[in-house]
């Protein structure tokens, strides 16, 4: 028995579809990817912010295609799924990262429609990814599912029950598809950012992002989106081959801390 196997900390020529790449969160998971040498196929609602992005990959001499696709439809899912693997010749890596805003009280008239659409969007399009993907990462020597959660799932915030709802149900299918999928040596893993500038935290005064990230977090500061980028590229190297069912946390120490 050899006592050092070298493992590869590449995802160089690997081929990578990544949901809610136009911005964020996703759009850094684009670049970082790109940077890395990886095939990006950048997927988002928006055709502009897309193809922005797919072109900041390629002038940076990596390889990417923009494809504009609703989550929440799931032919749209199977389409672009099929045409990413036709286009690069496979598919190897799925970051379900695609996300929206949802805060409204239980009472409200337009609960239901809110829970729905959290629940479309951030839970329901991760399995119909994954699902349409699977053909493909059963024939690849690399096969990996990032799902993106939010600290939402290990600790609430009132008002947004249908958004924690989704994302608890994210940690929870992670899990479940870890062990269903374990076998066939496809890793899934699930990524809980805590409080990182993105769109969606933009309209938090700057103010009150250093009050709270002061309050809540170990390292007293709001993460940026790269951060959590880096987090989801090292989840899919070839040399995380024995990483399975983790629950990250990317928060800056918030769940870890007490007072």
């Amino acid at each position: 028995m050899s006592d050092y196997k070298k493992l590869s900390r590449s995802v160089r020529g690997l081929t990578v579809l990544v949901t809610g790449a136009a911005s964020g969160m996703g759009r850094a998971t684009a670049r970082v990817f790109g940077e890395e040498g990886a095939n990006v196929a950048v997927t988002d609602l928006s055709p502009e912010g897309t193809s922005a992005v797919a072109d900041a990959i390629t002038a940076s001499g990596g390889k990417a295609r923009a494809w504009t696709l609703d989550v929440a439809d799931p032919e749209r899912i199977k389409t672009v799924v099929n045409e990413v693997a036709a286009h690069f010749g496979g598919l190897d890596i799925i970051v379900n990262n695609a996300g929206i805003s949802v805060s409204t009280e239980i009472d409200k008239d337009g609960y239901d429609a809110a829970w729905d659409r959290a629940i479309a969007v951030m839970l329901t399009s991760h399995q119909r990814t994954i699902r349409a993907a699977l053909p493909y990462l059963r024939q690849s020597k690399c096969p990996r599912i990032v799902n993106i959660a939010s600290t939402e799932a290990l600790g609430a915030t009132a008002l947004h029950s249908p958004y924690s709802a989704a994302k608890a149900g994210v940690t929870g299918l992670t899990r479940s598809l870890a062990v269903e999928l374990g076998r066939e040596g496809i890793t899934v893993n699930c990524i809980c950012p805590g409080p990182i500038t993105t769109g969606i935290t933009q309209r938090i005064s700057d103010e009150h992002k250093v009050i709270f990230a002061k309050r809540r977090t170990a390292l007293r500061r709001y993460g940026d989106p790269e951060e959590v980028a880096h987090m989801t590229v090292s989840l899919c190297l070839p040399a995380a081959s024995y990483l399975t069912g983790a629950v990250i946390p990317v928060d800056g120490g918030l769940m870890a801390r007490n007072a």
